[in-house]
């Protein structure tokens, strides 16, 4: 399969502020950052009329492309929750260039030749690049490590490892697959729930799961994984992740394994930064996820993570789902949220308009560390001449009340329908190929 062709227009975008600093002249061509500053307009003189498209951006602010290290892409066996072109349809609005694309599909990605499969669907798909996670056992058993070796040698190049969806609960196995994954500087993301602990659990253990009748899903089952998992990397010398982290406990057991100088890093998902378990007051399964809504306490401690530095990222959990296993009872309904298109915009209410944050601090939670992380070396680059093209411009002044039916993903199980929240995604540039333009999704080729 040839490479996406590079982009033969410019874009020269003028007045925008990137990483929120003072305005400054952006010039994309040949799917780089050619020029910044007073030399992009310059350089935008000497081309052709005809191949020049000029964007104002004042007011907007420009960051690296967003990259998702928890998605769930669905495809290949579940297409009608969602499928790799939908999926990347939806990050691209979002803002995001690149999205991992979680093993738990079916067949499960624990071999090269589905990685490989699932690699070349988000090529052909062209709105965001998809990087396979490979699953750490096969099938997700929990029984036997998959073909790791395989898939990191593969065309997919996979650096990630997970089971999510259950949790790799054998201490032996998961001390397997740290020492396994140094060989190529791979990384174990672990979904945190001890099973004997969480068996029929519906919602978080605490004072409102007692009060409506819901079983409750403790948070030591998060914790005591965690806790057990970082003495495991520090013992063997492995890199570990920690995925969807959601209770306070939480957060000080990571600042105390990163204290200790133990290879760890956490995510948090933009749910778990503004939700709470009163939700579920409503019975409405579409706050029903996994782990669950945590308490206001939680939140909080949460937040303090992410603004001091514990929790490294802010990754989605995009759990797609179709209508029939969410439009149901309670019990009945399946795990799950979307969040790739309404991400930015928590990220923005929460911590940035609390003034916990700055826009330095969001490229680097939403782009540069999660790159990082999953080993992109071309994502969540600095906004700098000679760099990848590869970036988002935002209005954060911009109101939106979420409308789950104009979101691109194929389901609508998101928790913030009705709710207003700030800011919207105005373009989204892949290798200086805009995937939006102006607000809408531009075509692209092979979608």
């Amino acid at each position: 399969m040839t490479a996406p062709t590079t982009p033969t227009t410019a874009y020269l975008v003028t007045g925008v502020s990137p990483l929120g600093g003072e305005p400054t002249d952006l010039l994309l061509a040949d799917g780089v950052i050619a020029a910044v500053g007073a030399d992009a307009a310059a350089a935008a003189k000497d081309r052709d009329g005809d191949d020049l498209v000029v964007v104002d951006g004042t007011g907007l602010i420009a960051l690296p492309g967003l990259v998702d290290l928890h998605t769930h892409l669905r495809e290949p066996g579940r297409e009608d929750a969602e499928t790799i072109l939908t999926g990347t349809r939806s990050a691209a609005a979002g803002g995001f260039t690149a999205v991992h694309a979680m093993a738990n599909t079916s067949p499960v990605a624990d071999t090269a030749g589905v990685v490989e499969q699932v690699w070349r669907l988000g090529r052909d798909a062209g709105y965001a690049d998809v990087i396979p996670v490979g699953a750490v056992t096969v099938g997700l058993g929990g029984e036997r490590l998959a073909e790791l070796g395989a898939m990191a040698d593969s065309a997919a190049r996979v650096r990630v490892f997970s089971d999510d969806g259950k949790c790799v609960h054998d201490p032996v196995l998961m001390r397997r697959a740290l020492e396994y994954t140094k060989a190529f500087d791979g990384v174990v993301a672990q979904h945190a729930q001890e099973p004997r602990l969480t068996e029929g659990s519906q919602m978080h253990e605490g004072t409102v799961s007692a009060e409506i009748g819901l079983a409750g899903w403790p948070a030591v089952a998060e914790e005591a994984i965690i806790a057990r998992d970082v003495l495991l990397a520090e013992h063997v010398g492995g890199r570990l992740h920690v995925q969807h982290l959601s209770t306070a406990g939480s957060v000080e057991i990571v600042r105390w394994a990163k204290e200790r100088g133990i290879d760890v890093t956490a995510e948090a998902t933009p749910h778990h930064l503004l939700l709470t378990d009163e939700l579920a007051r409503s019975y409405d399964p579409v706050y029903k996820v996994n782990p669950p809504l945590r308490t206001a306490e939680d939140v909080a401690a949460v937040r303090a993570g992410l603004a001091d530095g514990t929790i490294d990222v802010v990754a989605t959990d995009h759990a797609p789902h179709a209508l029939q296993d969410k439009d149901c009872e309670w019990s009945a309904a399946a795990f799950g949220m979307t969040g790739l298109e309404t991400a930015l915009s928590v990220v923005q209410q929460v911590m940035v308009d609390s003034g916990l944050f700055t826009w330095a601090d969001v490229a680097r939670v939403l782009s540069v560390e999660p790159a990082r992380i999953g080993g992109l070396a071309d994502h969540g680059r600095p906004l700098e001449a000679g760099e990848p093209a590869t970036i988002v411009l935002y209005d954060p002044a911009a109101r939106r009340t979420v409308a789950p039916a104009e979101h691109h993903s194929r389901s609508r199980n998101s928790p913030y329908a009705g709710l207003e929240l700030p800011g919207r995604v105005r373009w989204t540039f892949l290798r200086g190929r805009p995937t939006v333009a102006d607000g809408e999704l531009a075509p692209v080729a092979g979608a």
